[in-house]
């Protein structure tokens, strides 16, 4: 068995690793690098391996920086199945679509600068045409149900508790008359998050790749979250000002919805009116109310059973039409608008964020990680002024950081995952999906447990003869 890493190397985004197994080839995700954006386009458009040689794709969740490619590796010839959790699916089906929507939104505004200027014009990385024809390609399958991608490739979906239809990949392989069993994080959640369950822990495995978002980080409990949230919002409105919320159309946008029900509900909150502004978030939470098989026991007790739809309540309204996104720019009295993307670059957020930076009444509130190199992460290092599709903004608003709300796990729930194995049989550790500085920290957290055979991946880096 081979491995060789191609994305999300000391890095957080564009996942891609490939496993060859006799001469067949495994794809483990195919995401998006997001970045600045001429390398971000240069890496995404050109793939590091042949597409015709992938035999098979195991996506372990929906991300963008897990799915975001698929299109591309499709369009240039690949042919395989695509297999995945059902829920998943469902979820990329609509994220893939709302992808290739965006791309060729963004090249045709680039390109109406750019022959004004003279300059050379681009093309979207793939089309709507493309996303919807990979979606073909995809193989639904059951938590827990273990299925043949190759003669002697099993594959187990186990509950990765990250986002919905998150999974932990359980490859067990029969290789030359040797039994080995490698196993692929994904993300792995937290415990203890609203809707979906936690993560399920696998007892044994030779090979693990794990990621390492906040490999050095300890994350508050969720419960201080609540509260946290609770003093933005009042403090915001008694300023007069907005919430401005960066949000992943995917997990993050559900959990907030799903807290802030839980907030009026027992009248904690002032009377504000809270938009999703995200035409994508509104679809994927129809694909979250599909799915209740996902849900949690306390989801389940607290609204199902009591006839409540977890995302709807009276102050909360959903915004697909642009000439509603385009109104919310002309309120004037306090409100919350959640839009997506997450990392703040693409989508309606930045019209949101053009729109309210400037005024300190305001708040940006950041609920996730914010990659480096993205607008997002100039918001959190509070840059004095930042660039909004290609425009210079003051930034004045107050800015609020709760990685709290995060969906993956942190310094003591990764190590707690990986003292969970039979170090008996463990034989070799991968530490990718972190910034270099979280890899390492994390690499070096294991090799202090006893176990030294722990690598940190360069990018196209190959391990042979496992």
């Amino acid at each position: 068995m081979n491995i060789q890493f191609f994305g999300a190397t000391k890095d957080v985004t564009g996942t891609m690793h490939m496993v060859t197994v006799n001469n067949k080839n495994i794809l483990l995700d195919c995401g998006l690098y997001q970045g600045k954006r001429k390398e971000a386009y240069d890496r995404n458009k050109h793939l590091p391996f042949d597409p015709t040689a992938i035999d098979s794709v195991v996506l372990s969740h929906a991300h963008i920086d897990h799915s975001g490619n698929i299109p591309q590796l499709v369009k240039n010839g690949f042919d395989g199945n695509i297999y995945c959790t059902h829920a998943t699916q469902d979820l990329a089906s609509v994220m893939l679509r709302d992808s290739a929507h965006i791309q060729e939104k963004d090249v045709e505004y680039v390109n109406k600068k750019h022959l004004k200027k003279g300059l050379p014009l681009f093309k979207p990385l793939y089309t709507m045409s493309d996303a919807e024809k990979c979606t073909g390609h995809f193989v639904g399958i059951g938590y827990n149900r273990p299925f043949l991608i190759t003669p002697n490739v099993r594959v187990t979906f186990v509950d990765a508790g990250h986002i919905l239809g998150s999974a932990i990949v359980v490859l067990d392989i029969e290789d030359n008359g040797k039994s080995v069993r490698l196993t692929f994080t994904g993300d792995l959640g937290r415990p203890h998050l609203p809707i979906i369950r936690d993560p399920v822990q696998i007892d044994a495995t030779d090979y693990y790749i794990t990621e390492s978002t906040y490999g050095d980080r300890l994350h508050k409990p969720f419960e201080d979250m609540k509260t946290e949230l609770k003093k933005v919002i009042h403090e915001t409105v008694s300023r007069g000002g907005k919430i401005i919320v960066p949000a992943f159309s995917v997990g993050r946008t559900q959990e907030l919805v799903y807290v802030l029900h839980e907030l009026f509900n027992d009248g904690s909150l002032p009377e504000i009116p809270i938009y999703v502004d995200s035409p994508l978030s509104v679809n994927i939470t129809e694909v979250f109310r599909l799915h209740r098989e996902c849900y949690d026991e306390e989801t389940r007790q607290e609204f199902l059973e009591n006839h409540q739809d977890p995302f709807g309540f009276y102050r909360l309204r959903y915004i697909r039409l642009v000439e509603e996104s385009k109104k919310l720019n002309t309120l004037n009295e306090p409100c919350m608008i959640i839009s997506a993307s997450g990392m703040c670059e693409a989508g309606r957020i930045l019209h949101h964020l053009k729109n309210n930076i400037y005024d300190e009444k305001n708040t940006v509130l950041i609920v996730g990680f914010m990659a480096q190199n993205t607008l997002g992460r100039r918001l959190v290092e509070k840059k004095p002024i930042v660039k909004i599709f290609g425009e210079e903004v003051p930034l004045k608003a107050q800015i609020v950081t709760m990685n709290g709300f995060s969906a993956h796990a942190d310094k003591n729930g990764l190590l707690k995952y990986f003292n969970g194995f039979k170090k008996e049989r463990l034989r070799r550790v991968f530490v990718v999906h972190g910034e270099a500085e979280q890899s390492e920290m994390f690499a070096e957290t294991i090799r202090s447990q006893g176990f030294p055979n722990v690598d940190v991946p360069e990018r196209l880096e190959i391990y042979e003869g496992l």
